[in-house]
């Protein structure tokens, strides 16, 4: 059975990216290069399996993929040479989002594990 935690839904935003990702080859299909289409796919595909992995059973370590895959598709526009591009602009703000999202899930679980911690020591103490 699935555990619910608060910061679930920062994954099932990062669900919906990927599936925008996973989709954009097809919204985009004129405009992009093949090297833009194959990398959308790619870290679409990743970003997925990364979100559902920590739906069904979180380790910090599928954020810190995410963060990866969502830094990669910052820079993925200049590395594989589909600049000046509207998929270029949507690898960038896909990117960005999903780095985003899992920042701040690492950040919360960061908080979570030591100012929980915190707290709960002083409490014990009173």
């Amino acid at each position: 059975m699935v555990k619910w935690r608060k910061e679930s839904a920062l994954d099932l935003y990062n669900l919906v990216a990927a599936i925008f990702l996973l989709a954009a080859p097809w919204l985009f299909a004129h405009a992009n290069p093949a090297a833009a289409a194959i990398d959308l796919r790619i870290s679409g595909a990743a970003i997925a399996i990364m979100s559902l992995a920590a739906i069904v059973a979180f380790s910090i370590w599928e954020e810190w993929i995410n963060l990866l895959v969502g830094c990669w598709l910052i820079a993925s526009p200049w590395l594989l040479g589909f600049t000046h591009t509207r998929a270029m602009h949507f690898s960038i703000a896909a990117g960005a989002v999903v780095a985003f999202m899992a920042l701040l899930e690492l950040w919360l679980e960061y908080e979570k594990a030591h100012f929980g911690l915190a707290a709960s020591q002083a409490a014990e103490r009173h």
